[in-house]
């Protein structure tokens, strides 16, 4: 280097891996003050594309953060902020802000890539703080968890691990190296590791499940509340899923997670000692609620259970993880719903998604079916990349051990095809109705899946296709997973709007899950597209009526974890003219009927699971009251959810009702 001339960038380069294969890439070049980003990912044929650049003082506190590229499913992504003069400004996809501001704050990014959590931690570390408020609104904690080497020998570098949290969901956890840059980031379904360690992908894996375990195994012991003797649950109404009704005042007794008795002659209590009453005050005790597509995580858990759902069916995780998971909230180690186990399955392509098994040959793919089989799971799920002249040898081979067949139709093949072959149910409305509007060779293992459904705009619902597919739904007794609620989410969420099904709950949440909730996934390049979208949205709908009134039964799923979304797919289904009551049932003892378990569970019946919520409001009146959970009974132990809610930074919706322990 000549002598004067400035030092030659430093370049860190990242691997982005997902079920144990390369996904992505993240490269960071750092030149003094400023860090040039590029992060691309492209798993399950979409991902995110961006470029970032962020500017520091001397001080080391960010003055200029711009972000630019693609979102999840294309959307835009313009994003910038800036301190200057004493103010702070930004605009993102969310939001935008202009605020007076001393020194420069910590500005939590939108659509930022993993690099991210390095700043924020260097922000805190820098000012001595383990808290701090942060623009646009919220508080930020950082905690420092322990140190670790990544590598061996001459080449390993030392790292600290942390975890931030008060911005989404659940905390986030990561490594940082020396210099305080990300080394590695643990969450979010995949792992970034800094190039040339990709070796240490297994162990952090492993890492970050019994962090999160551990976290989560301290707010069941907090949040779960067990009782020895009998409780009482008086002055409640009943939501009977079998009659369509709700009951007169009873009194419900349970003993040991179990329905012991209904007493509609003296709904009010008359407890001996050792014995606990809750008082209903006339509120309706609903069976609990079911996601029948769920993707379950540590943390999901108590989403669900906050929101009245005590079972899911999982349609796809990590396999020996799904089976630790189940395992631990059985045993009342984690809190969460029960879980029906689906076992996944995709092809080998250029568009694979990373979720469990992909298998490269017809053989590799029966040779899974049976795993999942001598693993105790319910169904097998295919998925995109899964040719579709396997399809009928392996739903065979899933039938003969006894398990049913779930998933996405796979690419270049049609619903009808699919259910010929052996499926049991059709995982996504789009997938259903993508049969009717795609030309012959278009491939729906790419974001056509979603795109394509602009053209359900113009499609007539009474197309002699549309009659001849739902009769084959029938004629083959072919449930649909519809999971509208995604759908919706994907094709209706706009930049800078709060959408329609998340208005009820989200400022309740974190602000970082706010921001994130507020964001176009689609791209609205053509003035039509956003037309198009919403019409199409409003098929899906009126064709989930059309399918219920024609006898073809509906799993209400939702492809997400958090149970608030769950109450929207119900209110979606009311939106398509089922009655409320009806809505009911297929949610509760109509979901455990297909799971083969409306025997133990389902309903609020002498003898069964103590499986239910308690809402103030009728369900049957309006659908929309079993958004106002006050408590939730899964099986021998019952939660408040005002108190999950504010362990997860969440505003509470409801207070718990009034217990008395003789």
């Amino acid at each position: 280097m000549a002598s004067g001339a400035a030092p030659a960038a430093e370049v860190k380069n990242f691997t982005v891996i997902a079920g144990g294969e390369k996904v992505g890439s993240l490269s960071a070049s750092i030149d003094e003050n400023v860090t040039q980003i590029n992060y691309i990912v492209r798993n399950n044929g979409r991902g995110p594309k961006i470029s970032e650049r962020i500017v520091s003082d001397k001080e080391g506190r960010v003055v200029h953060w711009s972000i630019e590229g693609e979102a999840l499913f294309g959307g835009e992504i313009t994003e910038t902020y800036q301190w200057k003069d004493g103010r702070a400004k930004w605009r993102s996809e969310a939001d935008k802000g202009d605020v007076a501001a001393k020194e420069p704050g910590i500005y939590i990014a939108n659509d930022a890539s993993p690099w991210e959590n390095g700043v924020y931690a260097t922000a805190l570390i820098k000012a001595g703080q383990e808290e701090a408020p942060v623009l646009p609104g919220g508080v930020i904690r950082l905690r420092r968890l322990g140190e670790d080497r990544l590598g061996e020998g001459s080449d390993s570098i030392p790292v600290g691990i942390y975890a931030v949290s008060g911005l989404d969901l659940q905390p986030s956890f990561f490594l940082l190296d020396e210099e305080g840059d990300l080394a590695a980031q643990l969450t979010g379904g995949s792992i970034v590791i800094r190039e040339g360690f990709e070796a240490e992908v297994p162990r952090l894996a492993a890492l970050v499940q019994e962090l999160n375990r551990d976290i989560v195994k301290g707010l069941e012991a907090s949040l779960a509340h067990k009782f020895d003797g009998p409780l009482h649950y008086q002055n409640v109404r009943i939501f009977d899923p079998i009659q369509g009704v709700t009951t007169a005042p009873a009194r419900v007794t349970v003993f040991r997670g179990k329905i012991a008795a209904i007493d509609f002659d003296n709904p009010a209590a008359a407890p001996r000692d050792s014995e606990v009453v809750i008082d209903g005050e006339g509120g309706v005790l609903v069976p609990g609620l079911h996601d029948m597509h769920s993707h379950s995580t540590i943390w999901s858990g108590l989403y669900y259970l906050a929101a009245g759902v005590t079972g899911t069916r999982d349609q796809g995780s990590d396999p020996q993880e799904i089976i630790e998971l189940t395992a631990d909230i059985e045993a009342g180690i984690l809190p969460g719903p029960r879980i029906v186990r689906n076992g996944f399955i995709e092809g080998r392509s250029p568009y694979s998604s990373r979720t469990a098994y992909i298998a490269d040959t017809l053989n590799e793919a029966l040779s899974y079916v049976r795993w999942y089989a001598d693993h105790g799971f319910f169904q097998i799920k295919l998925y995109n990349s899964i040719k579709p002249e396997w399809v009928k040898p392996v739903a065979a081979e899933a039938h003969r051990l006894g398990l049913k067949v779930s998933g996405h139709v796979p690419a270049f093949m049609s619903p009808e095809d699919a259910i010929r072959n052996g499926y049991d149910d059709i995982a996504h409305m789009n997938q259903l109705v993508l049969g009717w509007l795609l030309n012959e060779g278009e491939d729906t293992r790419t974001t056509l899946r979603l795109t394509g459904l602009t053209r359900a705009a113009y499609f007539d619902l009474d197309e002699k296709k549309v009659q001849r597919t739902i009769q084959l739904m029938k004629d083959h007794n072919v449930a649909l997973d519809t999971t509208n609620v995604i759908i919706e989410r994907i094709m209706l969420s706009r930049a800078g709007e709060v959408a329609e099904g998340d208005k009820p709950y989200l400022s309740h949440a974190p602000i970082g899950y706010q921001r994130y909730r507020k964001r176009s996934y689609v791209s609205l390049e053509d003035p039509e597209a956003d037309r198009e979208y919403r019409e199409s949205m409003k098929m899906m709908i009126e064709l989930t009526g059309m399918l219920h009134s024609k006898g073809v039964t509906l799993l209400p799923g939702t492809d997400d974890i958090t149970g608030f979304t769950v109450h929207r797919e119900l209110e979606l289904y009311a939106k398509a003219g089922i009655p409320n009551a009806e809505v009911l049932r297929i949610a509760t003892l109509g979901s455990e009927a297909y799971l083969n378990n409306d025997e133990d569970a389902g309903s609020i019946e002498a003898g069964k699971i103590a499986d239910f919520f308690l809402i103030p409001n009728d369900p049957v009146e309006d659908i929309s009251n079993v958004r106002d959970v006050r408590l939730v009974s899964r099986g021998d132990r019952i939660y408040y959810p005002s108190e999950i809610y504010d362990a997860l930074a969440f505003k509470p919706f409801a207070e718990p009702p009034e217990v008395e322990v003789r």
